[in-house]
């Protein structure tokens, strides 16, 4: 059978891939916006299959985000190791900002974070020379527009990383390819040969998104653009195109001298919405006149490409369809907010989640790092990402709702986007639930005046009477089929909805579809619990 490297490489919520490479082993990481714990860690030795070894940011290291719209905490991180050691480096619009931790083993513990507080703008990047020298770099609004003011554009200064700190005033260094344009952004240096290679982000992590290079002699500059810049983007072939959004890239070369890319594209479902959000993809680079050649021969994303020949062909663990949660929490699972009580317990008898007061559907809020906000916004809630177009994701719910409580399942994307199939009190009986959410704003969260409603629509109900309930909801491109019963093999259709509602080309694309279980008191106080007794994912 010949081997192939098939795209996504990591499917599902996982966007902005950073890649380092240390020996025979690759090490990669992802954003993770508002969960819980933070910034997972993959680890490969081919590049197709990766296992996930740990969350870089956690509790433990003092991980803090909150519940809120879904586009905040944290995003763009870098991973670089250097002289034995592991360097992350993202910014936390959940807590203080720009942030480094550190550690000699990937798979923890991670540091504590050193907040680099003299480090201005976002997306900020590490970059190690031949010399040990360091250089940071970031975005910030340091380029001149052409007009007599300062728009978007990427900086670097020396970097004094035994004590984190700049050691030196920033060099504005690119404003990108084209004159103008949106968001240059996501910037990673590397010195091979005579020059220095800057690859950024442009046009927005949306349909123009692209990754463009530029290079110099000097790390500081002057930097000269590729003449065939954008050097990956798939903005050109429209709407339509399966895959969209490609860019955002990190460089990594294998022990053979060849050299591959990692970096986020959507796929398009239904052939109108990218429901998954931004995943991890790769394609090959090969060099040509000291430039870097993105999917050579096509210059296109594909979806599979020749494995490459000098590494070992892994095979990937299978992951079991059904959690009884008897082991506790596996790297699927996720919180929405950092969790500040434990307000869940896993054993013998499955999941048990208390129905805290917080609603999965509250109010949204503006984003801002001024203060460290609330230690209360978070909700009783586990999560897992949609990985496929067509998949099925149920439980095994006893719970016996009182006053305002619901417990059940959810599929939620960012801004409130939601479908609930719960079960909740309606007078003196239990009834099964369908519930919509959506929400109307004009602004983004991150602008100053950002205000917005959240709507909720009963889609479908019924009595229900039995002690313990099968939830089950299938994901068939936006189709989506909500189902009930007392017997998994036997379930009933209580409805159907439109996944394009929650698409995110609508509510704001950097997040993807979340899979949770849940229970709350939607804004009173409750000791009630709900126990999941397992919960099953399956792609279909």
């Amino acid at each position: 059978m010949e081997h192939k490297l098939h795209n996504p490489i990591i499917p599902g919520f996982y966007p902005d891939p950073s890649i380092c490479r240390v020996g025979e082993d690759f090490y990669l990481v992802c954003s993770s916006f508002e969960l819980c714990p933070g910034i997972p860690l993959f680890h490969s030795r081919d590049l197709q299959h990766w296992e996930q070894m740990c969350y870089v940011m956690t509790p433990e290291n003092s991980f803090h985000v909150e519940k809120n719209c879904g586009n905040g905490g944290v995003m763009a991180p870098t991973i670089r190791w250097h002289d034995g050691t592991f360097y992350l480096i993202n910014c936390n619009f959940g807590d203080r900002g720009n942030f480094i931790v550190t550690a000699k083993n990937p798979a923890g513990p991670w540091s504590e974070p050193h907040w680099l507080t003299d480090v201005p703008g976002i997306d900020a990047s590490i970059f190690f020379d031949e010399d040990g020298q360091c250089i940071i770099m970031g975005t910030a609004n340091n380029w001149p527009d052409g007009k007599g003011g300062l728009r978007q554009g990427i900086w670097a200064a020396k970097y004094d990383i035994e004590n984190f700190r700049m050691a030196s005033e920033p060099h504005a260094l690119w404003g990108g390819a084209m004159a103008g344009v949106a968001s240059p952004e996501a910037p990673h240096i590397y010195h091979i040969g005579k020059y220095y290679y800057l690859l950024i982000a442009e046009g927005g992590t949306e349909q123009y998104h692209s990754a463009t290079v530029a290079r110099s002699e000097s790390v500081f500059g002057p930097y000269e653009g590729c003449k065939s810049n954008p050097i990956l983007t798939m903005r050109h072939l429209g709407r339509r195109a399966a895959i969209q959004n490609a860019g955002h890239a990190d460089l990594v070369d294998l022990p053979d001298g060849s050299w591959y890319a990692v970096f986020l594209a959507s796929r398009l479902i239904g052939g109108e919405s990218k429901n998954l959000g931004r995943e991890t993809f790769i394609v090959p680079v090969r060099w040509e006149l000291d430039w870097p050649l993105f999917t050579p021969d096509t210059g296109k994303v594909e979806w599979e490409y020749p494995f490459p020949e000098s590494l070992p062909w892994t095979e990937g663990s299978v992951r079991p369809v059904r959690d009884t949660f008897a082991n506790g929490l596996g790297f699927d699972w996720c919180f929405w907010g950092r969790p500040y009580e434990k307000f869940w317990e896993t054993g013998a008898n499955g999941l048990t989640l208390r129905c805290l007061k917080q609603a999965l559907a509250d109010p949204l809020q503006p984003m801002s790092m001024e203060v460290r906000h609330s230690e209360e916004n978070y909700i009783s809630c586990l999560a897992r990402r949609r990985l496929q177009p067509h998949c099925r994701f149920a439980c095994k719910l006893r719970f016996a709702p009182e006053g305002a409580e619901s417990a059940g399942i959810a599929v939620f994307q960012a801004m409130n986007h939601q479908y609930h199939l719960q079960l909740a009190r309606r007078g003196d009986e239990t009834v099964l639930q369908l519930l919509q959410y959506t929400a109307d704003y004009v602004l983004p969260p991150y602008i100053p005046g950002f205000a917005s409603v959240t709507n909720r629509q009963l889609l479908a109900e019924t009595p229900w009477n039995e002690d313990g309930i099968v939830l089950e909801m299938e994901l068939c491109d936006n189709a989506y089929i909500f189902r009930y019963g007392t017997d998994e093999t036997q379930l009933s259709e209580l409805a159907r909805a439109d996944g394009a509602v929650i698409n995110p080309e609508k509510v704001g694309c950097m997040v993807g579809e979340m899979l949770a279980l849940f229970a709350s008191a939607n804004g009173t106080d409750s000791e009630n619990r709900a126990v999941f007794a397992w919960a099953e994912y399956e792609d279909l």
